[in-house]
């Protein structure tokens, strides 16, 4: 076997006994786009042999996702399956597992009526409403994975020549996800314990408020009484662990809905649904988005800060340091669940509850009044630099480092 098919095997492995942690007895889904078909069907094959039940695979061709933004009738943007909403509902409730190799094309919309997209995506979201609930209250496991596609790769790694792409791309996914260690399981037990270390001193500190500065930065951003760090690994309503992004390099919680205040400029493209937002940067007002500008995609984040009233609001705030593998890389990746983990970031919408003291078991009225942010939408952008100084608020008023150019400074 060579390199590339022994490294395909260990990450194969690596996100079904790390990612989804699959459990002997129990059924997993697995989205796919057709392009990692070879790795999905090893991703398949390590599932079973770790003792799943069944393995369901969902295909995903982009071709087809774009005929129906070019073809179909006006109607049939506003519709979204009920009984494809419902089977994600059983599979969470069942206490199956999702493993989602999501890989969008920065591209894929080019040319499409942004009014379109904004109507599929409203209403997926409002479709999707209680199975959301279900991944944001981590009631089940769930991963987030990548594998390249030739349109990513092509976007990422533009200097090389066709053929070298796809090749460069596969290379990148193993080493930010550690499957070049000798032993790519135990390497991100011991990364995971990394995490969980910094997450617990931020947990200690309870700080009140972060103080963000850094060119076109100036953000006061409130955490709420009972906020929780998280960060590498967490536990689902049974007790077992999983990890819901890989790569992951965050530590994150939740800010207070209407503590956040000031301006904040994005440092990276933003990949949202297929369509692209660059330079883009935000005006704060007692927690609320009171203006924004983009360069490029303006019309695009628009739509997104239209989906409700939560979306002109925080839900999440993360820490990722400047010298860290994926950002030491120096290369944009147009795919969120990479780039976050390459920068500090935000995330307009909705907070995740366990990131409140039993938020789980509050209402979305009583996480709003505890000061979580409740919304359809959860989409993360990037602000960290080698430029980004962090000060943690202690209780007592007290400024202390908490990141000086882009790194750690606990």
């Amino acid at each position: 076997m060579d390199t590339h098919e022994t490294n395909l095997e260990k990450y194969a492995e690596l996100v079904v006994k790390v990612g989804v942690n699959i459990q002997p007895g129990q059924v997993l889904f697995v989205e796919s786009p057709l392009e990692a078909a070879p790795f999905t069907r090893k991703v398949v094959q390590k599932a079973y042999e770790a003792g799943a039940k069944y393995v369901q695979v969902a295909w995903d061709d982009e071709a087809v996702t774009r005929t129906r933004f070019e073809y179909a009738p006006d109607d049939s943007f506003g519709f979204y399956p009920e009984w494809t909403a419902r089977m994600m509902e059983q599979l969470a409730e069942g206490g199956g597992a999702l493993l989602n190799i999501k890989v969008p094309n920065p591209d894929l919309y080019q040319g499409i009526d942004a009014a379109k997209v904004s109507a599929a995506t409203r209403a997926a979201s409002r479709a999707r409403q209680k199975f959301q609930g279900y991944v944001r209250n981590k009631t089940f496991s769930w991963c987030l994975v990548k594998a390249p596609t030739r349109a990513w790769a092509a976007k990422v790694f533009p200097e090389l020549p066709p053929e070298r792409q796809v090749e460069a791309m596969w290379e990148t996914l193993f080493k930010i996800n550690r499957v070049d260690a000798a032993d790519p399981v135990a390497a991100w037990h011991e990364h995971i314990a990394k995490l969980k270390s910094m997450r617990e001193r931020l947990n200690h500190k309870k700080y009140k408020r972060l103080h963000y500065k850094a060119p076109g930065t100036d953000l006061s951003v409130e955490l709420p009484e009972g906020h929780v760090w998280f960060g590498g690994a967490g536990l689902n309503d049974q007790g077992v662990s999983f990890v819901a992004n890989m790569p992951t390099e965050e530590v994150y919680t939740l800010p207070k809905r209407d503590g956040v205040n000031g301006t904040v400029r994005s440092t990276k493209p933003l990949n949202l649904n297929g369509r692209l937002v660059d330079r883009f940067s935000f005006r704060f007002e007692n927690g609320r988005i009171v203006d924004y500008a983009a360069e490029v995609g303006q019309e695009h984040l628009a739509d997104l800060l239209s989906t409700d009233e939560g979306a002109e609001y925080l839900g999440e705030v993360a820490l990722v340091p400047y010298d860290s593998p994926i950002s030491n890389l120096n290369r944009i990746f147009y795919n969120t669940g990479v780039d976050e983990n390459a920068s500090c970031h935000l995330a307009i919408g909705s907070a995740y509850p366990f990131t409140l003291e039993n938020g789980t078991k509050l209402s979305k009225e009583e996480l709003v009044q505890r000061g979580a942010n409740v919304s359809l939408t959860h989409v993360d952008f990037m602000i960290g630099s080698a430029e980004l100084d962090i000060d943690g608020e202690l209780a007592d008023g007290t400024l202390e480092p908490v990141f000086r150019k882009g790194n750690w400074a606990l």
